[in-house]
């Protein structure tokens, strides 16, 4: 696994700016960063992967947000293991 940074985030996803990542995180649309640094945030690859393999089949937003909380469900599952 691999931590990506804004920048590449941003060209995996097709978003163009760092508020329409930051917006798709308050609408439970997209999975919310990890802290990997002082001031520096990431978000794990396979995440990013799984967001985009669910846009591409066409899911629904309501399927998308169940898949990001089953992402932040799994992060903790992996912390606590």
């Amino acid at each position: 696994m691999s931590i990506l940074r804004m920048q590449a985030v941003k060209a995996e996803t097709g978003h163009k700016s760092h508020a329409s990542i930051y917006t798709a995180i308050k609408r439970g649309l997209f999975v919310k960063p990890v802290p990997i640094g002082e001031r520096s945030v990431g978000w794990p690859d396979y995440e990013i992967k799984a967001i985009n393999e669910a846009r591409i089949a066409g899911q629904s937003e309501a399927q998308i947000k169940e898949l990001v909380n089953r992402l932040h469900a799994k992060r903790i599952e992996l912390v606590q293991a």
